[in-house]
């Protein structure tokens, strides 16, 4: 279940502490709740509300990297793959005890997109990056900095820096059940 709210509070009372959010659709609500088994776990996910995602961003970083690519005479996609380690907080580190393990691991990951690279750290464990569908505002403007830098230095025409941050204003991740 989801739900949309703009306020939130805990109450505690002689049952326990409560997370109490302010709904816009209870009916929906309390159909949820009646569905809910008593002695079960649950978990709950708060998280912040964001403007539908802005294509334009994720249309100009392709079209740059396609720029780039052409320039330097390598596919696009690999020109996506090597920008995707470098923006930080956007991996998870999963341990492998062989390697069968580690390529059965690395498989499936990149499986998921284009972006979802994996890298091997000492000690065995692998980096699994996420791609950039998933990024949140910051993850994408930096990715879309180091593209846009990297053109600049080859000579590509780049769009104004106000224009971009109107496109990164309006970025949304995908959601993922990763």
């Amino acid at each position: 279940m989801t739900h949309e709210f703009d306020r939130a509070q805990v109450v505690h009372n002689d049952l326990g502490n409560w997370l109490c959010l302010h709904i816009k659709n209870a009916p929906m609500a309390r159909a949820e709740c009646e569905q809910i088994k008593e002695g079960k776990a649950y978990i709950a996910e708060v998280k912040k509300k964001y403007d539908k995602r802005s294509g334009r961003a994720n249309a100009y970083a392709w079209a740059c990297m396609s720029k780039l690519a052409a320039k330097l005479g390598i596919k696009r996609e690999e020109v996506y793959r090597q920008y995707i380690p470098e923006i930080g907080d956007n991996y998870r580190l999963v341990p492998y005890a062989n390697g069968q393990q580690r390529d059965f691991i690395a498989d499936l990951w990149s499986k998921q997109g284009l972006g979802w690279v994996t890298q091997d750290c000492n000690g065995g464990y692998l980096l699994c990056y996420y791609g950039s569908s998933t990024y949140n505002t910051l993850q994408m403007g930096r990715l879309i900095n180091l593209i846009v830098q990297d053109c600049k230095e080859q000579g590509i025409e780049t769009e104004p820096e106000s224009t971009v941050i109107g496109w990164l204003s309006k970025w949304k991740p995908e959601e993922r059940g990763v």
